[in-house]
């Protein structure tokens, strides 16, 4: 049964990852990759809110392979982070380049705390 959670979480988080970022990327006429960038911060928001949910005991481990594993798993991309990074580079914006590695890590991180510290405060 577990595995069919993460499965049907992929389902919805791989489409929604593609959307979101051909959406959020057609709004800016710029090389920085905006759409992987607010798909990876969105995501760890995602998952910092649910792992601090099951932490709290205000969601079942079910829940954590659902969104966590599952939707997550497949809306959030370390491999297209690495390889718009880059090609970034290659093409000699290297300063946009190290600008999303910074920002994409502060924002992730304080995504992911910041979702944390909500679950805790609504299941505290």
């Amino acid at each position: 049964m577990n595995w069919l959670l993460v499965i049907v979480g992929a389902m919805v988080g791989a489409p929604l990852r593609y959307l979101t970022d051909r959406a959020v990327q057609s709004r800016h006429d710029t090389v920085f990759p905006w759409g992987t960038f607010a798909v990876n911060v969105a995501g760890s928001l995602i998952l910092g809110l649910v792992t601090g949910a099951v932490a709290a005991g205000g969601a079942s481990s079910q829940v954590q392979l659902l969104l966590g594993t599952g939707l997550c798993g497949a809306l959030t991309t370390y491999s297209t982070f690495s390889y718009e990074t880059l090609r970034l580079a290659e093409r000699g914006a290297r300063f946009y380049a190290a600008v999303n590695v910074v920002a994409s890590v502060a924002a992730g991180l304080g995504a992911a705390f910041t979702g944390a510290a909500l679950a805790a405060a609504v299941w505290a």
